[in-house]
């Protein structure tokens, strides 16, 4: 027998937003130490020339949920989609981190706070589009980020739709958003059901306490651990309506969303490895930054 989740009392949802919106003065005034130095850092960016395009596709309001691909150098995803977000629409996107972040305390969960980290809980997520927040969400979650060979941009959500659940109940458009680059940085040596594969999996559920977290043998450049230089490709797609039709069954329509972002970020994901095939700077060459591919908007108005 099951029971119904019990609702949140009034003081809980007080709390939950004084947490999450009206935030505590030392991470309020992190918030604007870290968004002063990101808006100056565009030059600096712009120097490293990575590949962005689709930023016409964000809804002028703020009120979307991105929907993203992990990869083996997640910093790269976690740090550009938020970034070019806020220098378009000057917004801060609410990312839903691991559960693992409700653990942490003092100064670096007040940083990750105040740059827009919010634990990856519903209630949480429901709290963030109660109030319009620009939120962030990687379905396939930790799981995604270690590749092992032949696993580069394949998306492991394994049936999750809780994302799409809670755009429809809130009306939120998605905005699927795709990054290639990152899976190229560490290069998985062994497949998953290899021997060596398999205590992977066997060590990084030990390690982190879940079966879903392998640590697989990999190399950077060349044979050795350094990270491989790799040019960052990014593309915010079109948005996805989330309105139920009348007469469509609420799971069936959830369905229907969480299948039509998932075909429209792997098609992003597939697009941009064809454009990066043919892409001189690819891997950051020096002498070939002048001839890197760029998107045709940023091409026509040179």
């Amino acid at each position: 027998m099951t029971t119904e989740p019990t609702p949140p009392t009034a003081a809980a949802t007080d709390d939950r937003h004084d947490r999450l919106i009206d935030q505590p003065g030392r991470v309020q005034a992190l918030r604007r130490a870290i968004f002063a130095v990101a808006d100056r850092l565009d030059p600096v960016v712009d120097l490293s020339r990575p590949y962005v395009d689709g930023l016409e596709n964000l809804p002028r309001d703020g009120r979307f949920l991105l929907v993203g691909n992990h990869t083996t150098f997640g910093m790269a995803e976690i740090v550009m989609i938020p970034y070019f977000v806020h220098r378009d629409l000057g917004v801060r996107v609410r990312g839903l981190a691991d559960r693992g972040f409700a653990d942490m305390r003092g100064l670096p969960a007040d940083l990750l706070a105040a740059a827009g980290a919010v634990v990856g809980e519903r209630e949480n997520g429901a709290c963030l589009m109660a109030n319009d927040e620009t939120v962030l969400v990687f379905p396939g979650g930790g799981r995604e980020m270690p590749k092992f060979k032949g696993e580069k941009y394949k998306l492991r959500w394994q049936g999750r739709s809780g994302f799409a659940r809670l755009a429809i109940a809130h009306d939120y458009p998605i905005v699927p958003v795709g990054l290639v680059g990152g899976d190229d940085v560490y290069h998985g040596l062994v497949e998953r059901d290899s021997l060596l594969g398999r205590a992977g999996q066997f060590i990084g559920s030990r390690v982190g306490g879940r079966p879903d977290m392998a640590i697989p043998p990999m190399r950077g450049l060349g044979p050795t651990l350094l990270p491989d230089p790799q040019r960052m490709y990014l593309r915010f797609g079109a948005p996805i309506d989330t309105a139920k039709p009348a007469r469509t069954p609420a799971a069936q329509w959830e369905l229907d969303v969480k299948n039509r972002t998932q075909r429209a970020l792997e098609a992003i994901l597939a697009d941009l490895l064809r454009l990066r095939e043919d892409d001189p700077y690819r891997n950051l060459n020096p002498f070939a930054r002048g001839r890197a591919v760029r998107p045709a908007a940023a091409a026509s108005a040179s």
